[in-house]
């Protein structure tokens, strides 16, 4: 027992060393992403801008997708790079190839596909509407699904891109408050297992990141509404800044790694829920092996904080 142990410390000690990966320069690199006009997904476009690629953003409000262009024009690498627009519903737009084409014309092969699009509704099961179960549904997952079955023909016709769907920590354990969320979340990592195993012959490389909470307008505007339970249970994990998640998603993304995590308890999260999700690096499925065992462990005392605060909390809304 305690040879595993410390065998499976000293791989995650490695492991650790490993996740810093190589400096990529994408200078001819085209990165699409959606929900770029804000929040996390602006500050991907943002780094893809400062690493030397052409970046189109597409999300619903133009003005916002305005504002969005200043901020990542001023911070391109050199001057010929192309910072493009679009204005779309991604979960119901019909046009999507239309806008992959254009944007293909004006700013060369989408080579990075960042499907950040996404919203939060937080409320307890039984007080959430069918319409916020189907608006979850809607955006989170059949949005990214459009927008991946428009480019992928055309990176499989190249045999060369990366594609990446964000989720959230919510995709991989289900958190009070949060059953038409996790839900949606959950369906990205079924999708995004099942696409790369079709698509890994023709070199594309697909990843699903799972951010903690993060500090953008969305969270802010989601943590109005969070029961106390929910509120709890999430600060445990910290709050994160975009441009931190950001960086971390675009590296992994780039280092064709499959699961994305931030901080220790994300990467924890994602080591646990690893038991069939691909992966390219020897070196972390040894940590998977021999931290199977330990994570588990950590994941049912986990749970049972949980089930506590939850039990505390009433007690918490009586005194308020």
């Amino acid at each position: 027992m305690i040879y595993y142990f410390a065998l499976g410390v000293i791989c995650v000690a490695v492991s650790l060393l490993y996740r810093k990966g190589r400096t990529f320069n994408l200078k001819n690199d085209h990165c699409l992403v959606t929900g770029g006009s804000s929040g996390i997904g602006l500050a991907i476009a943002i780094q893809a801008a400062k690493m030397g690629a052409n970046v189109t953003i597409v999300a619903r409000s133009q003005e916002r997708l305005d504002a969005a262009k200043g901020k990542i024009c001023s911070e391109v690498q050199n001057s010929q790079q192309k910072v493009l627009t679009f204005s779309s519903d991604i979960s119901d737009d019909t046009n999507l190839k239309d806008i992959v084409i254009e944007a293909e014309k004006q700013a060369g092969p989408i080579t990075i596909l960042i499907n950040c699009a996404g919203t939060s509704l937080c409320s307890r099961f039984e007080e959430t509407p069918m319409e916020d179960f189907k608006k979850m549904i809607n955006v989170n997952f059949l949005g990214s699904i459009n927008m991946t079955q428009a480019v992928v023909p055309l990176m499989k016709e190249r045999k060369h891109g990366r594609i990446a769907f964000v989720s959230s920590l919510a995709g991989l354990i289900g958190i009070y408050g949060y059953s038409a969320y996790s839900g949606s979340k959950f369906a990205l990592l079924g999708a995004a297992e099942a696409l790369q195993m079709e698509v890994k012959s023709y070199n594309i490389s697909v990843t699903v990141s799972f951010p903690p909470d993060t500090d953008t307008p969305g969270f802010a505007e989601e943590i109005k509404n969070k029961p106390i339970e929910t509120v709890r249970i999430s600060e445990s994990a910290g709050l994160y800044s975009a441009e931190d998640v950001a960086t971390k998603t675009l590296n992994d993304v780039l280092n064709k790694k499959f699961m994305s995590s931030i901080g220790f308890e994300g990467w924890m999260m994602c080591t646990a829920c690893s038991a069939s999700t691909p992966t390219n690096s020897f070196v972390e499925l040894l940590v998977q092996i021999f931290t199977a065992g330990i994570f588990r462990l950590a994941a049912f005392v986990y749970l049972k904080q949980c089930d506590y605060t939850i039990k505390k909390c009433p007690r918490e809304r009586s005194t308020e």
